[in-house]
């Protein structure tokens, strides 16, 4: 397929495919002319770019999951991308950890400023 069917198939541009394989994530035929084609392959792994982006990896984090799917089939059962998975889940947990400390400091505030409020705007008759 060419690179505009490939884009409409996957939901994105092919100025994102070309990025992509600026990054050496996807790998494209070339035709004499310079037309880049694209088998099936191409798709599920672009399919796999997307999904790893729309959670929050960065191209390089990715790499490793493409790597994987073209060797086994699968992006997430080679060791380095269990790596990647491991590291990317102490990442979010460090970041649920300091949301909910500053949930906890900004709830404290609230509770403070409202008890402040009602004492100083309530007198009685």
């Amino acid at each position: 397929m060419l690179i505009g069917e490939l884009a409409e198939l996957a939901g994105t541009s092919a100025r994102t495919l070309r990025y992509y394989e600026e990054q050496g994530l996807v790998r494209p035929r070339r035709d004499p002319n310079g037309y880049r084609h694209y088998d099936d392959a191409e798709l599920r792994v672009v399919h796999e770019i997307r999904s790893l982006l729309a959670v929050g990896f960065g191209m390089d984090d990715i790499k490793p999951f493409v790597e994987c799917l073209r060797v086994t089939g699968s992006g997430h059962v080679c060791p380095d991308s269990v790596a990647v998975l491991r590291r990317k889940v102490t990442e979010v947990d460090g970041l649920i950890a300091e949301l909910t400390d500053v949930r906890q400091r900004l709830h404290t505030q609230l509770t403070q400023a409202v008890a402040h409020r009602e004492s100083q705007c309530w007198k009685p008759i």
